[in-house]
């Protein structure tokens, strides 16, 4: 699609609709020789494919469109331990306690970084959109839809060279922890080839400068004209996608 334009408003490189990477081909082989078993995830892989740049990783910052306005006009998104009086928090009390008991190999803990997913398809994401029953969401989360969230999507370029991988649940007691580009890189390569980016966090400490959020997803035309307005107000310029897919309960 050279010379066209994303449909669902995006960038070209950050749609794989519409600007498809290419899929390699595979070999022909021999009908009467052996059939290639898949590997087991925690045994030793072949080096075949290419790990993709770390650098170009996109990431994933889910949010409730009503705390929008307040993250807009801070030009930021903190970190939990910094937020004083949420509009919709979708984290319960044992989310926060557990965040701000966990520690990374930093000392520092989880609650003072801003988290995002490797994947829109998060492990998370999942859970709020299918109704948050688990102990980790609060009754707001529960109430909400689908539809009343954006996503914040970026690159760990954006992060910069503070950024830490972690490879589960950032809070939970046996997750890992990837703090320099090397690490991150094995780490990122080992979750793709086993298939659990979807339970992966991004951690940036402090705060992320909402200049550097590439595009905002929305579930509807309603919510863009709603995020567009935001957006003007507060000066920025950020795109906004309407990308239904990524909101389906």
């Amino acid at each position: 699609m050279s010379g066209t334009e994303c449909i669902h408003g995006f960038e070209n490189n950050l749609c794989d609709s519409c600007f498809p990477k290419a899929t390699p081909v595979k070999p022909l082989t021999r009908a009467s020789g052996p059939s290639r078993a898949k590997r087991v995830p925690g045994t030793p892989r072949a080096s075949s494919a290419k790990v993709p740049s770390l650098s170009d990783q996109r990431v994933y910052h889910v949010t409730h469109i009503s705390n929008l306005e307040s993250i807009l006009r801070e030009g930021q998104l903190v970190a939990a331990a910094s937020i004083e009086d949420a509009i919709l928090d979708i984290s319960s009390p044992l989310t926060r306690e557990l965040r701000a008991a966990a520690s990374l190999s930093t000392g520092e803990p989880v609650d003072r970084y801003v988290p995002f997913s490797l994947v829109p398809e998060s492990a998370s994401w999942r859970e709020l959109r299918a109704g948050a029953t688990e102990p980790r969401w609060s009754d707001a989360a529960r109430t909400a839809t689908p539809t009343d969230f954006v996503l914040l999507v970026s690159t760990v370029r954006a992060l910069g060279e503070d950024a830490v991988l972690a490879d589960g649940d950032a809070a939970a007691a046996l997750t890992r922890f990837a703090t320099d580009e090397t690490a991150i890189t094995r780490m990122l390569g080992n979750l793709r080839a086993d298939e659990l980016t979807d339970d992966a966090e991004v951690l940036i400490h402090g705060s992320f400068a909402f200049d550097d959020v590439q595009l905002v997803g929305v579930a509807s035309d309603k919510a863009r004209e709603r995020v567009k307005a935001l957006l003007d107000a507060a000066s920025f310029k950020t795109k906004v996608a309407v990308y239904p897919p990524w909101f389906i309960q």
